[in-house]
């Protein structure tokens, strides 16, 4: 795919020569009185439930107020901070026909969520993300990614009666997710985030991860940007197989192993957009403009600053929403001061050919 498709997020009032495409990876803290209402309806509803007009009226108002919020931080491109969803599979699986819960499953320390078993065969019982998409970038005076959970990683989270194997169960997926993009992009989405955190755990399945992307992005217009994110894991079990994958951009969580791994994706050259994490969702100590101004320059020690996204590390909805709100408004005057002595010439970037 294209790696062009970035210029069309700069803003028109954009001060410098150079673009360092800042944005967010996904979830955000929501208002508290969401979350009061989130523990509310899934006590009390039912999967034949339709949301109620208070549901639709409070998650209307989370959504205008993540995306000005992401605004006033000065994010090119903006999101809602997934405000309907509580958990990355479960928000989908509970869209989805031929599915059941059986309860909790623990995932790490006392992390649980409610995994899905597929018991019958899949298909979409109402749109995925239409509404949420519509309602932001309504909202919304500057663009907005949506974040949509991977095929791969429905399938490996999932308790599979069905299909007898992950990469049937996600390539039966696949249709439901490339429909849902297809939608988004009618409905004027030029941002989408594939999420395949799973693909850093069984990362030999790169093959099947690239099945479904292929099968995504088949219909999708070339003016349309799309990103792949996998947080943690060794990634040096997916390079240099990801620059096969038909996206325009790699989005990875680098800042918590404190870039470590970095230089796997040195060699072979990197060919497609480097997304980077450059602010911590692990911490709630707020990184200075000076330490995220070096944490960008890791980034451009794998792609040149036309090539250079610059992201939180992961989704930061476990931060308190000033300190989310913080680290946003850091890393955009970080980027900003960056550009300005890229402008000036006065940043060594490497040669990258």
């Amino acid at each position: 795919m294209s790696t062009t498709t970035r210029e069309r997020f700069r803003p028109p009032d954009h001060p410098h020569d150079h673009f360092l495409l800042t944005t967010t990876v996904g979830s955000y803290p929501k208002p508290k009185w969401l979350d009061q209402l989130h523990d509310r309806r899934e006590g009390e509803r039912t999967a034949e439930d339709e949301p109620t007009p208070e549901w639709t009226e409070s998650v209307t108002d989370a959504t205008r107020l993540i995306t000005a919020e992401h605004e006033r931080c000065g994010l090119d491109v903006v999101g809602d901070g997934e405000v309907r969803r509580r958990e990355m599979v479960e928000h989908f699986a509970h869209r989805t026909d031929g599915i059941e819960f059986h309860g909790p499953v623990k995932v790490w320390g006392h992390n649980c969520f409610c995994k899905p078993s597929v018991v019958d065969p899949i298909e979409r019982s109402e749109p995925w993300l239409l509404e949420e998409f519509e309602v932001a970038n309504e909202a919304a005076e500057r663009p907005v990614k949506v974040p949509i959970t991977g095929p791969y990683t429905l399938a490996r989270f999932s308790f599979d009666e069905v299909y007898g194997d992950t990469k049937t169960l996600a390539l039966e997926y696949a249709p439901l997710v490339a429909e849902t993009v297809e939608r988004l992009v009618d409905a004027g989405a030029r941002y989408v985030q594939i999420d395949e955190p799973a693909l850093s755990q069984v990362p030999d399945d790169h093959e099947i991860v690239g099945a479904c992307l292929e099968r995504i992005v088949r219909d999708v217009p070339d003016d349309v940007r799309v990103g792949l994110h996998v947080c943690y894991g060794d990634y040096s079990r997916l390079y240099p197989e990801v620059l096969e994958f038909p996206i325009d951009e790699f989005d990875v969580e680098l800042l918590n192993g404190e870039y470590d791994q970095l230089e796997v994706f040195t060699e072979p050259e990197f060919t497609l957009d480097f997304a980077i994490g450059v602010v911590d969702n692990h911490d709630a100590t707020v990184e200075s403009v000076a330490e995220i101004k070096e944490n960008i320059r890791q980034g451009l020690r794998v792609v040149p600053p036309e090539r250079l996204t610059v992201s939180p590390d992961c989704g930061l909805k476990l931060l308190p929403r000033d300190v989310a709100a913080e680290k946003l408004e850091n890393m955009v005057r970080a980027a900003r001061e960056l550009e300005a002595e890229l402008d000036a010439g006065v940043v060594d970037v490497p040669d990258h050919g």
